[in-house]
């Protein structure tokens, strides 16, 4: 595959991009002055415990109150955490846990108490109780008024690896292909976990490394974790224990794979950092780094700035003619696939299934580049005939098997839509660039220019009625106006007569359109209430 990652950093954010064949799938963006919170791992303190709802609010040092679900610990040994005291242990017995599954030792409650519904045998208020410290990662940055969302498993990923220290799993990417490569590092992965305790995540990039290469990175990644709970003893809640890799050493550990052909970088630090990084840990793929010395721009250069444009658009248009609207609210995201101008030649159901099909792939690549999560509702063009739904199908579970989130994809519905779901970890794109509009408010519309004249016509008869004055100034948009003293012009004669008034219109092209300014003779503005 064509696969290339350019990171531009300057003094405001440093950004990567991912192209694939050219194009851009993948976009990440981090700002200089924000704080980043993702895979951070805090001490917490426990303030807030809703066994209705199954969920926790600790505080771990930032704005808003972390958040704590049922799921995020019912996976894990729950009940060894820091005790107040720093020493790691059984929070409800006391007893040090040693044992990779040492089992719950719940508080005593009734039958009725200990059921927590919706598949769980008991309730978060069992597993934790308040002003207990906990140490928790973060898996979600916080979002809007949210806060963080925190997990008790923990993960150390490595450039081949994941170490999970209060797991005991061992699984292997799929994105290894082989079956023989898959049952080798399987087994390297079982040897290790002999000896230390925790389970493994085999990650894409192992694929053909020596048993030296692989060994030794989980040796480090043990060690880092020791470390951390030594670090996490000597701190006080609520407090950061350990940080990520930087922005830019995070995109080479993850993404830099051998189907990379090439990764550039435009600052001269970056790509220093970048290559100290690569030749501790990977010196194979140094060849592959390289540092972006042109006049132009980078991502000029490369046309990502026009398609971060286009990715904050509604409408994207497809070769074929056709195109899909994307509009994003804070419960779901809605994607809708139109023909648009593409009417085909013969066949009316292979013009439809022609245009899904190639919608398809603009689909998945929007839903990565603007980072879509949550719940996903695709109403693809009515396709009669089941063979076409099911080729449509599986062409979309296809292309999103490439997608770095975790989605779950439902089959076409009754109605012919297609549900999913997909990992968010962070804010999109659209959240991340853009804010509310001061003037709609967010709704994406405004009053129609015939609507805010018939408004000022009503203001003008509240304001004779209130004030009795024979002349009256109205300031409004330059539209307003225009469309006053045109389309309305009848009417606006037919006010003046009935109230013996001398109006005035003046246009300011500096107000919102649905502003409008009345003054009285004497040059006192009134204020109404509607």
């Amino acid at each position: 595959m064509d696969k290339e990652i350019l990171i531009s950093d300057d003094e405001y954010e440093t950004r990567c991009a991912v192209l694939e064949q050219g194009v851009l799938n993948e976009i990440y963006i981090e700002r200089k002055d924000a704080t980043q919170t993702l895979g951070n791992l805090y001490k917490g303190r426990v303030e807030n415990i809703l066994p209705g709802m199954q969920v926790a609010f600790l505080d771990i040092g930032l704005e808003r109150h972390a958040f704590l679900h049922i799921s995020d610990l019912k996976c894990v040994r729950v009940n060894e955490q820091l005790d107040n005291n720093g020493t790691h242990s059984n929070h409800t017995n006391g007893k040090t846990a040693h044992k990779k599954s040492a089992p719950l030792n719940l508080k005593k409650t009734s039958h009725k108490q200990a059921h927590g519904g919706r598949g769980y045998p008991f309730l978060i208020s069992d597993l934790i109780s308040r002003n207990q410290e906990i140490l928790v990662q973060v898996g979600k940055e916080p979002i809007g008024n949210k806060g963080a969302r925190v997990t008790t498993n923990i993960t150390l990923p490595g450039r081949y690896v994941v170490y999970m220290p209060n797991s005991s799993n061992i699984g292997v990417s799929h994105r290894i292909e082989s079956a023989s490569e898959r049952d080798r590092l399987r087994n390297l992965a079982q040897a290790a976990d002999a000896e230390v305790e925790g389970g493994l995540i085999i990650r894409t990039a192992a694929e053909g490394i020596s048993e030296t290469e692989f060994t030794a990175e989980i040796r480090y990644l043990i060690n880092q974790w020791k470390r951390t709970r030594g670090q996490a003893k000597s701190k006080n809640a609520p407090s950061l224990v350990s940080k990520d890799l930087s922005f830019t050493n995070r995109i080479v550990r993850d993404m830099l794979t051998k189907n990379v052909k090439r990764l550039l970088i435009d600052s001269q630090t970056g790509y220093q950092e970048t290559m100290d990084y690569v030749t501790s840990v990977m010196p194979r793929l140094r060849p592959r780094i390289a540092l972006y010395q042109e006049n132009t721009a980078m991502f000029n250069a490369y046309g990502i700035e026009n398609e971060l444009k286009s990715a904050l658009s509604e409408k994207i248009w497809l070769k074929c003619g056709g195109h899909i609207i994307i509009q994003q609210t804070e419960a779901m995201v809605s994607i809708d696939v139109n023909t648009g101008s593409f009417v085909g030649k013969f066949d009316p159901d292979n013009t439809i299934l022609s245009a899904n099909l190639e919608a398809v792939d603009e689909v998945v690549r929007q839903i990565q580049l603007r980072d879509l999560g949550g719940i996903i509702v695709v109403d693809f063009i009515d396709m009669e005939d089941a063979s076409h739904r099911r080729q449509v199908f599986k062409l979309l579970q296809e292309a999103l098997r490439k997608d770095r989130a975790r989605t779950n994809i439902l089959h076409f519905s009754d109605l012919g839509l297609v549900e999913m779901t997909r990992q968010r970890t962070r804010p999109s794109l659209s959240t991340l660039l853009m804010e509310q509009c001061p003037y709609c408010n967010g709704h994406g519309t405004v009053l129609s220019i015939q609507t805010v004249g018939i408004q000022v016509f009503r203001a003008i008869k509240a304001a004779h009625q209130r004030t009795q004055a024979s002349k009256l100034r109205i300031i409004a948009n330059d539209d307003i106006v225009f469309h006053m003293k045109s389309e309305m012009r009848n009417k606006l004669r037919e006010l003046k007569r009935s109230l013996k008034l001398e109006l005035t219109l003046e246009s300011d092209v500096s107000l919102h359109l649905e502003d409008y300014r009345i003054f009285v003779s004497n040059g006192k503005e009134l204020f109404l209430d509607f």
